[in-house]
């Protein structure tokens, strides 16, 4: 069992380090915000995910993953929040085109670890990932739901040291990203990298 639960880890580390809307959601709000906001978010993000590990385990994300109209009202849920973050970001790139840059500029409204929720809530691939992908590496000789909930909190954690370690990245280099045309160079690209999410969220199929 250990040998089958290490090669899950494996593979689910690769999923986790694949650039997605949660890393360009920290992104954001890291550069924006700070360290502890960006941490703050990964962690609103890492909840995100136990919930749906907790859905799935009661059976519920099974329902969401088969039923079309369900997937399709929380995907364009999703895709309108990380399209909505995105313009933010482009709106603040403009504004910092367009005036001198304070000193203290203020943070970004909002609470941070509740966008990083929001926005992972608001993501049905994860239920079909979790429904559908979970299961075949869950290890055998255990129930199905304990080896499920082993797999989740392994995920949870791999979310939370990855995108923990990278936003303490972006603050040792946040002398660099807070000089105005790299600050607003940034913020366009995120803005147009969450918008791109959106439309990927609201063109993806089950």
């Amino acid at each position: 069992m250990l040998v089958q639960i290490l090669a899950a880890t494996g593979v689910l580390a690769v999923l986790t380090m694949v650039p997605g809307p949660d890393m360009a959601v920290v992104t954001k709000r890291a550069l924006a915000s700070g360290r502890r906001d960006g941490l703050r978010t990964v962690g609103g993000i890492t909840t995100g995910l136990l919930v749906w590990g907790v859905l799935t385990v009661a059976g519920l994300a099974a329902v969401l993953a088969a039923s079309a109209t369900a997937y399709t009202i929380v995907k364009l849920a999703g895709a309108l929040y990380l399209a909505y973050l995105g313009v933010q970001a482009l709106l603040q790139s403009r504004r910092g085109a367009t005036s001198h840059p304070a000193p203290d500029a203020p943070s970004p409204s909002g609470n941070p670890w509740r966008t990083g929720l929001v926005s992972n809530v608001f993501n049905p691939k994860i239920a079909v990932f979790y429904t559908g992908l979970l299961p075949t590496l869950a290890p055998s000789g255990v129930s199905p739901h304990l080896g499920m909930s082993v797999l989740v909190l392994v995920h949870a954690t791999l979310t939370l040291v990855w995108l923990g370690a990278y936003v303490l990245v972006l603050s040792k280099a946040r002398t660099v990203f807070e000089k105005p045309a790299v600050r607003r160079a940034m913020d366009r690209a995120t803005g147009v990298v969450l918008i791109g999410f959106g439309v990927k969220v609201a063109t993806s199929q089950p």
